[in-house]
């Protein structure tokens, strides 16, 4: 792993070799960017071995991981979700050009596949038995079925209102589940604990510093799929603030590359009722902790564990924080639905919902492009998806009295 260099700690600045730290700063306890040679990996990874690569996964961009060489990998197939073109919306918005990505297509259903790939790479490196994580669920499923791959245990943290459909996935893995009768926030704890306890590989967001590279291979793939011409602005749902961090993370390591000029404005959405990023962007910087209610059950977080980073990647890069209510993210799914054939949960709607917003407030230019980073796959969570929708029409086998219903 010579191509990293060390780790540098997002609260105080504190800067760590490698092997010094296992997952936060020892000096305060803050979470870790990893740093990187870019000259180094420059001369191993270009535009033109990229193109030249066959390997549509995220293991393509592993010279900008941090991983072994000689490191084994999932077998599933993570990554190189596909990237819509939708003119029709971009024509009734009035922006130049709509796009989505549909992280949705991964193995288990969500973006955080990509994550819990790395973290099952990094806990093989380091000779673990079991891998554990606190989730709402995606994160979980995620981690669970990649250890399913590779025949490794895991141990998952959820509170006991996460969606059964996630819970089911979650089992059906063979995980062994925790049902934490308490919030997102409580069950983190508890796994923070456990892991620390029992010796266990920790993968949970904003404690483990490679969450982030895992993220960031979306925006990598963003950029390689546009041609490196990366859109003006990329909407995201935010809840511990991770994702949103990691795609600033894979932009600037791009833009240190010199692979793009710019990063794209990063435009953080999260529901009104767990709002702690957006109302600390939009105020002071500062966080303010507290009880978290929302229907999008990924994103809903009380405290967020990678705030800093979140706020960094939204101020950086010149965007801002949204805020949207439970009824513009119900409705949310099935406009997008109905409007581009891609269903997703409640988290992913929020982005949408959150374009919705902007478009109305006159907050996007008409010269525009606008991507939206799709996290998770509407059948994650029927119940939500019920109610954006009527209830559908009920007939007799009789053709005369399906008329009058028509």
């Amino acid at each position: 792993m010579g191509h990293v260099i060390g780790f540098k700690c997002i609260e105080c600045a504190r800067e760590h070799r490698v092997g010094e730290v296992e997952y936060v700063c020892s000096a305060c306890g803050g979470n870790l960017d990893v740093l990187y040679d870019y000259e180094r990996i420059s001369q191993r990874l270009s535009k033109a071995t990229l193109a030249a690569d066959h390997n549509l996964t995220i293991w393509r961009y592993r010279a900008l991981l941090p991983m072994e060489d000689s490191s084994r990998v999932p077998p599933l197939t993570v990554g190189w979700t596909p990237i819509y073109d939708c003119p029709r919306l971009a024509a009734e918005f009035g922006i130049k050009q709509l796009l989505i990505k549909d992280d949705g297509r991964n193995p288990t259903a969500s973006f955080k596949d990509r994550p819990s790939a790395l973290a099952v790479v990094k806990a093989m490196e380091a000779g673990a038995r079991i891998t554990t994580t606190a989730s709402s669920g995606n994160a979980g499923c995620a981690l669970a079925g990649m250890c399913a791959s590779v025949g490794m245990e895991s141990v998952i943290f959820v509170p006991v209102t996460s969606p059964p459909a996630k819970i089911a996935q979650l089992q059906i893995f063979g995980a062994k589940v925790v049902l934490v009768e308490g919030s997102y926030d409580d069950a983190y704890d508890l796994c923070l604990a456990a892991g620390q306890h029992y010796g266990w590989y920790q993968r949970s967001t904003g404690y483990n510093p490679f969450m982030t590279e895992g993220k960031k291979t979306a925006a990598l793939e963003i950029a390689e799929q546009l041609d490196w011409d990366v859109p003006d602005k990329v909407l995201v749902g935010v809840g511990d603030g991770c994702i949103i961090g990691g795609q600033w993370k894979g932009f600037s390591d791009l833009r240190q590359l010199g692979w793009i000029e710019r990063i794209p404005q990063l435009v953080g959405v999260q529901a009104e009722g767990s709002s702690a990023i957006v109302d600390a962007v939009n105020s002071d910087g500062k966080v303010r902790e507290g009880e978290a209610r929302t229907i999008a059950d990924s994103i809903c977080v009380g405290k967020p564990r990678d705030a800093t980073k979140a706020i960094r990647a939204i101020r950086e890069s010149g965007g801002c924080g949204v805020k949207v209510s439970d009824d513009e993210i119900v409705a949310a799914i099935a406009r997008l639905a109905q409007a581009t054939g891609v269903f997703v949960e409640p988290a992913a709607a929020a982005s949408f919902a959150g374009l919705l917003k902007m478009c109305e407030n006159g907050a996007i230019k008409s010269d525009e492009r606008v991507l939206l980073l799709l996290t998770g796959n509407g059948l994650k969570d029927i119940d939500a998806a019920r109610r954006a929708v009527k209830e559908p029409l009920r007939v007799r086998p009789d053709l005369a009295e399906l008329s009058k219903l028509l």
